[in-house]
């Protein structure tokens, strides 16, 4: 239990939807936390973002003096934005200073957040897929060199958005090839177009089987496509993102287009990894966003979809037993130099597994881990925050004690 003066950190974890912050004693006990709405100043605007970064760490340190707190952490998505901005910065000071704490803080990407709320291991890489998408290689507990996360019209491949808007141009492709002549002699769309034709224009135009399909008594597709364009359009492009569920449930439904997509989705996020990842390295991958995590149990091993030509000398799969056995999740699986839960791939849905096999194949040496859900990225962070100080001689530990399972 630490004393009444002894020092603590606090850390942050500022999203579009959600403000967390979590405040730990440097003997890895959690002494407080807050939640508030999204934070981020480029989906909500500074004030309002401020306002919300207020409200998280008056809760956090409510009961605690802010005296105590030696250092602390933000992480945020374009956190380099919120640096280079001087009157963001100066705002962000200024909330600090309101709720009473003095020390320094540090703002860092939401990767490393994520990175540092799965692992203690100071080296290794960090892929995200959620709305966005982007990898990074992380280096002494600092992001190093980043691929991606250039944006919806940029970048973001292998992402939410990505996967939408591939759907809704696979959907108006199937209705440019139908002919304009009734009745329709074709075939209707395929399980995905459905899908999505029912989520964008509702369900008078589409029945409600098992697998969605028109019904063509009234369907003209050039007046579908203009619809579907109206209505895309009309809505913000980040919104696409929602169609990616959509892809998943045609995919397992048997969709060829849908599982093409997630292959493709899968090859573009990995190709973003090779970017900034060596070949041969050792040290673990952490996968975050929701298109990733969880990893639930049991884990399955990619044994028989990984071939053997394909394994580094000596690399042997685990069993089904070893891949779910707590010990390869466990806090000393996640710590540096410990035996990396060798070929073992994310257990998630169908992107996350097609992934996994990817990384496993390319790393077969490599821990795959997720970064956790909840407040374990302001814990990720305060960690952060409690490494730089010099009473923290055993970082490693500290982290075992603050996020194990």
């Amino acid at each position: 239990m630490p004393g009444a003066a002894d020092p603590l950190t606090i850390g942050l974890d500022v999203g579009g939807s959600s403000t967390r912050a979590v405040v730990i004693s440097l003997t890895g006990e959690r002494l407080g936390s807050g939640v508030a709405g999204g934070g981020n100043p480029v989906s909500h605007g500074i004030e309002p973002a401020v306002a919300q970064l207020r409200v998280a760490l008056r809760a956090a340190l409510a009961g605690l003096d802010p005296e105590r707190v030696r250092a602390g952490v933000i992480g945020l998505a374009g956190a380099g934005r919120l640096n280079a901005d001087p009157a963001a910065r100066a705002a962000y000071d200024h909330a600090w200073r309101d709720v009473g704490l003095r020390c320094r803080y540090d703002v860092h990407g939401d990767a490393l957040v994520g990175y540092a709320s799965a692992t203690a291991a100071p080296d290794g890489t960090i892929l995200v897929a959620g709305t966005g998408a982007i990898a990074a290689q992380v280096h002494q507990a600092r992001l190093d060199r980043v691929a991606d996360g250039h944006g919806w019209l940029l970048g973001d491949a292998g992402s939410g958005f990505w996967l939408g808007r591939e759907a809704v141009r696979h959907t108006l492709a199937e209705l440019d090839a139908f002919p304009a002549s009734r009745p329709v002699p074709h075939r209707p769309p395929g399980v995905l177009a459905g899908l999505v034709l029912r989520e964008l224009l509702g369900s008078d135009r589409v029945t409600t089987d098992e697998a969605p399909s028109l019904d063509l008594r009234q369907f003209d597709p050039r007046q579908t496509v203009r619809r579907v364009i109206h209505t895309v359009t009309r809505r913000p492009p980040v919104e696409l993102a929602r169609l990616a569920p959509l892809v998943f449930q045609a995919a397992h439904a048997g969709d060829p287009t849908a599982r093409a997509l997630v292959s493709s989705a899968a090859a573009l996020l990995v190709e973003s990894v090779a970017r900034v990842r060596p070949e041969g390295a050792v040290t673990p991958i952490v996968l975050g966003g929701g298109l990733l995590t969880p990893l639930p149990d049991p884990v399955a091993a990619p044994a028989a979809n990984v071939p053997a030509r394909d394994r580094s000398a000596g690399a042997t799969p685990p069993t089904d037993a070893a891949a779910r056995s707590p010990a390869a999740r466990s806090p000393a699986a996640r710590s540096p130099g410990a035996a990396p839960p060798t070929d073992v791939p994310p257990g998630g849905g169908p992107l996350a597994r097609v992934v996994g096999q990817l990384l496993a194949r390319r790393w077969p040496a490599a821990a795959l881990l997720a970064a956790e859900a909840g407040s374990a990225g302001a814990i990720g962070a305060a960690w952060l925050a409690a490494r730089t100080l010099p009473e923290v001689t055993d970082p490693v530990a500290l982290h075992g004690r603050l996020l194990q399972h």
